[in-house]
Parts: structure tokens; sequence; C-alpha cells
């Protein structure tokens, strides 16, 4: 059955069409395309053009830019999954003889490997990949800036070092893997390497005039991981869909949490953002976004997506500069989040329900400090503080009957459920520290034990 809530309200289309019109006109773009998706399907789109009669619609391609470091990622991850690869380990260890192979795949993803943001002249953007032929021809003579692992610094030969690792592993072109593992399953069939019918030519836009003058459309060649993808505002959509959920086809939702993460800190200043394992994350207006913007000679383009809103904006534009398309596509999310509030899922009780599992929920006490521990509805525990300014996180089971935290300061740490000689609970064991059913009770289980005297008054 069709809900009556799938579409939006005609004052909330009338104002997302304003703000892509204005977007156009302000920015004074050649073109503009705005979409949003909602709970994984194409709710609304539209395009303007300075043609009248002509205007793109979310089958034109664009080209992405950076956004096509998403990709990429998702295929380095792919690999790990697989156990081909660790992101720990030395790119040495799987890409020899680049010169700088004792940075890490993590620090290659995240933008933490110190090298160099952008490839030796001449202007990799607009000129042949052919000008590169070589690993080398891409990083050049002095390719690591600063030490590994220090700060975030963007850099686009990183991605294409990650694009070579792709290869090496596979066996296969970049473009070839990147088809078969992650277009194909999404049906993204109108994300490509090179632009196809109906596709937007690129423009500059004269700062002082209007007037236009055409881009270079290169292939990158080697730097392809890091820019190369044409793509439509309706291919964006699934993509940002695929990762509000995940698709256990081409990666897990699991897989896709660590690389939503924060991986490196923020550049110095940028305190709004970071940057996750080929992934950028923006907070602002009360909501976290992530996704990706992309730029290349004529072409502007960006991807948000807020999972908790269940929303996905797209904006790409055909000129090099212009309109401000990663605040524009964050203001579509916004529109559609504050005029029409995600409506939540009717509650439901558990299918089955853990014996051993309910008698764990609610208070413990890590000294004198409540905490509650509460099932999830997807078989997990949430823990969390009973007072502002604890910490607070959810854990899932492992096959060993401990709990591995997946959020906040307990990420990756674990909990444990002691029990005494005859069975019974004594207390939680996360990370080291002792959570009890009581205030500092029983007090065999507190290191360092407990006053003899117990509480007492002044």
């Amino acid at each position: 059955m069709t809900s009556p809530f799938e579409d939006l309200l005609p004052g909330t289309r009338r104002a997302l069409l304003h703000r892509i019109a204005t977007a156009q006109s302000e920015g004074r773009a050649p073109s503009v395309v705005g979409a949003v998706a909602r709970d994984g399907r194409t709710v609304w789109s539209a395009g303007r053009s300075c043609v009248d009669g002509h205007e793109p619609d979310a089958d034109t391609q664009y080209r992405i830019g950076s956004i096509t470091k998403c990709f990429t990622a998702v295929l380095v991850l792919r690999l790990r999954d697989e156990g081909l690869l660790d992101l720990a380990d030395p790119l040495e260890r799987h890409l020899p003889g680049t010169g700088v192979g004792e940075v890490t795949i993590a620090q290659l993803l995240g933008h933490g490997a110190g090298l160099a943001a952008e490839a030796p002249a001449p202007w990799w953007e607009r000129t042949p990949g052919t000008t590169r032929p070589e690993l080398a021809n891409v990083l050049g003579e002095q390719p690591v800036l600063h030490p590994a692992g220090r700060l975030h610094h963007y850099s686009n030969p990183g991605y294409t070092l990650l694009g070579s690792l792709i290869e090496a592993v596979r066996g296969a072109s970049w473009e070839e893997v990147l088809r078969r593992e992650v277009l194909e399953p999404l049906s993204m069939h109108r994300t490509t390497v090179r632009p196809v019918a109906p596709a937007a030519g690129g423009f500059a836009v004269h700062p002082w005039a209007d007037a236009i003058l055409p881009e270079p459309a290169e292939d990158l060649g080697l730097m392809a991981p890091a820019g190369q993808l044409w793509s439509t505002a309706e291919d964006l959509c699934r993509f940002g869909a695929f990762l509000a959920e995940g698709d256990d086809l081409v990666l897990s939702a699991a897989s896709l949490r660590e690389a939503l993460a924060p991986a490196t800190p923020p550049e110095r200043g940028d305190w709004g953002g970071g940057y996750g394992l080929g992934f950028q994350l923006v907070h602002g207006g009360g909501r976290t976004l992530v996704g990706h913007t992309g730029s290349l000679p004529g072409f502007i383009a960006a991807l948000w997506v807020s999972a908790e809103d269940g929303l996905v904006a797209v904006t790409l534009a055909n000129a090099t500069s212009g309109p401000f398309v990663g605040v524009v596509a964050a203001e579509l999310i916004g529109i559609v989040a504050d005029a029409e509030p995600r409506i939540p899922q009717p509650w439901r009780p558990l299918p089955e329900i853990d014996q051993e599992l309910l008698a764990l929920t609610g208070p413990w006490y890590w000294g004198a400090t409540p905490f509650a521990l509460r099932l999830t509805a997807d078989g997990g525990l949430d823990f969390q503080p009973l007072r502002a300014g604890g910490r607070r996180s959810r854990f899932e089971a492992r096959p060993d009957g401990t709990w591995k935290g997946l959020d906040g300061y307990y990420t990756g740490e674990t909990l444990k459920v002691v029990r005494r000689p005859d069975g019974e609970v004594s207390h939680l064991d996360l990370g080291s520290f002792v959570y009890t059913r009581a205030p500092y009770a029983p007090a065999d289980a507190v290191p360092g034990g407990v006053d003899e005297q117990g509480w007492r008054g002044l």
C-alpha cells in the first residue's frame, strides 16, 4: 500500500525549487540540478538552466569530482572486509615501490598520510592523464609535506595511490572493479568514467561579466580514483541511500559506520566538520551530514546524507565556481526535515526476549554515578548515564559472550558480565571499570575495597 506521506507537500516542493532557482540565478551557473531522496526513494528533483526549454533533470550527467573518492574508499573497505588487507597495513605491503610506502592505508583514506594536496605541475585537472603515466609523475620529487598521522591534509595523489592499490590487489582496473562491485549492485547505471548523453558541458563564468567559457573535460588517467566520475542526481540519491543503510552486496552497515566516523583531526579552524575514511562529515543546524563535495573545471557537486532524518540531497552545477553547492544541498535537507519531520515507525515489542539479558537491564553504578543499561531493537545494548555529561555507548554481542563498543568513548572497548562461582552476576567490567548494582556494592567487586563502616551521615 502506498503511504499518503511518501510524496512531499506542495509547499515543500516549492521551497526546494525556489532554493535551486536561487542557486542558479545568484550563483550565475549555466545550469543547476537538485534532488532529494527520503527513506531510500527520490521524492523530488528539479533543474534550472540559462537556456529556455532545456532544463536538465535527474538523469542528466554532471562531473562529480571528489565525490569519486567515496567510491574508491568503499572499494578499499571491501578489500579489508574480505581479509585481503588491513587498514593498518603500510602501503608498501601491497603496492611496493612508490617511495611513500610507509604510510598506512587508513592514513591515505582519511587524508592523514601527510602527502601533498596536488600532483606536480602542469595543473592535473586541466591536462590529460597521459601527462602522468607513472605514479612517480603523480607524486613528484617531494610527495610528503607533513609527518604521517599528525593532521588532516587533503591529498588527491593519496587517492591515486589507493586506486593503484585496488588494481594491484584485485588484478583488474579501478574502473572495472568499481563497475562490478559498486555501480552494478546499486543499479547506478548512469554513473560512468566518461560522459554518456545526456550530459552537461562544463563552463567557467567570467567573474565581472555575464560571459561563459567552455572548460576542457580531460581523462585523468592514474588520478581517476580521486575525481574522474560522471553521475546524475538520481544515481547519487541511490548512493546516498546506500550510505544511510548499508547493503551487504556492497558494504555492511558496520563498515559504513566505521567509514563515517572521524578518522583524523580537523584542519585548524575547521571545527564544524571532519573527515572519515573517504567521507566528509559536517555538523551544523542541529544535524550531522555525511557525504562529499566535488569540483573539476566546469563542474561542482555535493552529496549529503542525514541518516537521522532519512534524507539525501544532491546539488550539481556545470560551473567551475558559483553556487555554493555544499551549502545548497545541506539547505535542501533542512527544508524537508523542518517542514516534514520524519514520522517514526510504530513502537513494537521485541520478537523474543533473552531472559538473562533482560535481567541485566536497569541501573548500574560506576562508583556512585548512575547509568542505565537497556536492550535495543537490534539485539544490542545501550549504556547511558542518568546524569548530564556522562559517557554513552552502544554495544553489539560477540561470539564469546562479551560485548563490543560501537560508538562514543567506548568504541571498540569490551563490556563483560562478571559472575560469581554460583553463576550469579557480580558486576560489569567495561574497559576495566567496575559497574555494580548499588553504589560501591558488593564490596568484593570494587578495586581497592570499600570502607568497612559503609555509607554514613555527617
